[in-house]
């Protein structure tokens, strides 16, 4: 593939014929400023906040979606465009009805963020969008229209990344909002809550249930981990707020999922901290489960398998490892089970 040499913001550049200036421009660290865009997702150019002027043009062009020819010249801070870019934002604000403690509090509006970077802190436009109750009976995901900007980031997301098409645009003009299935709800819908439009939203329209409950603002920290659900390897980064975990989240650039993540990788961690999760072994005793030490636990498992093992073979027992341990707890306990046990009856309850 050629190359094409062009100027940003009087820089002359080299890149691969095909070359968005957005991408760019990002190649080569000059920000210019997006909300529909996602790396994720083919360009769509409808939120209109990353124009930039291009000498010669007559008007300005979105940069995710003009692609650089030889000898373009594009400036991406010229007065005319910030001044573009602050009535963009000030008419996404006008519809843009949120808690904006909630903004602070998950640190994920994006919106927010650059009105405050552009100095656009109210609308001078007044609101035609309805009021919209927040109502989505579905158990993972809040579903906010009041805080949609209307970038259909989820309704790309799940048509292109998922293949479900649960997500669509419903009505016209100042009545025009996202919906599921047929204008429906998440649950009435082919949707699969995997969370992709979570993922990609950038306002906080589409929201985890479980974060809004439990993130209480404090520090956050962050921790790489492998998904343990099934055998794809799926790395998922857990955020831990004052010692218990808040959100699940996977990283665009990091194999195998590339920021994909099924239901239970994305929302299936609440029993890390359930109040029902048991915290000591329990001993049947005359019909009754008792509570008992780890000692005497131990001591009848050993027992019981010695006794089955010598009367019936090794092959009469089986291990069943459990998604909810981590995956150096189920490799020993697989390894036990062939090296010790001495059988290969051994399974993972996230195949059945």
């Amino acid at each position: 593939m050629a190359d094409v040499t062009f100027k940003l913001n009087g820089k002359e550049i080299t890149v691969p014929e095909g070359t968005t200036v957005l991408e760019a421009a990002q190649m080569v660290g000059v920000d210019i400023p997006t909300l529909c865009y996602h790396p994720a997702l083919p360009p769509d150019g409808n939120c209109r906040l990353c124009l930039v002027e291009i000498e010669r043009w007559p008007t300005l062009q979105t940069a995710c979606t003009t692609k650089v020819t030889n000898g373009m010249n594009v400036s991406t801070d010229t007065p005319q465009v910030v001044q573009a870019r602050r009535a963009i934002l000030q008419l996404l604000l006008a519809d843009h009805r949120v808690d904006r403690d909630a903004c602070r509090k998950t640190g994920g509006c994006e919106l927010a963020a650059l009105a405050e970077k552009y100095g656009v802190t109210e609308s001078p436009f007044p609101s035609i969008r309805p009021h919209y109750p927040v109502e989505d009976p579905n158990p993972f995901i809040q579903v906010d229209r009041n805080a949609c900007i209307h970038c259909w980031r989820c309704v790309r997301a799940c048509t292109w990344l998922n293949g479900v098409e649960a997500i669509g645009v419903f009505q016209r003009s100042g009545e025009v909002h996202m919906g599921f299935g047929l204008d429906s709800t998440m649950e009435d819908s082919p949707c699969e809550f995997c969370g992709m439009c979570v993922a990609v939203c950038p306002t906080g329209a589409l929201q985890p249930e479980y974060l809004l409950e439990h993130d209480t603002g404090g520090e956050r920290t962050t921790t790489r981990t492998t998904c343990v659900y099934c055998g794809v390897g799926c790395q998922i980064d857990f955020h831990v707020v004052d010692n218990k975990i808040v959100e699940a989240t996977a990283d665009w650039d990091t194999l195998p999922n590339r920021g994909l993540l099924c239901v239970k990788g994305r929302f299936g961690f609440d029993f890390v901290a359930h109040p029902d999760r048991l915290t000591t072994p329990l001993i049947r005793r005359s019909g009754q489960l008792e509570p008992a030490t780890w000692d005497e636990a131990l001591r009848l498992i050993g027992e019981r398998m010695r006794t089955i093992k010598e009367e019936s073979g090794p092959d009469a027992i089986g291990v069943l490892t459990s998604a909810k341990c981590s995956n150096e707890e189920n490799y020993l306990l697989q390894k036990f089970g062939r090296q010790v046990i001495g059988t290969n009856n051994v399974d993972h309850c996230a195949r059945l």
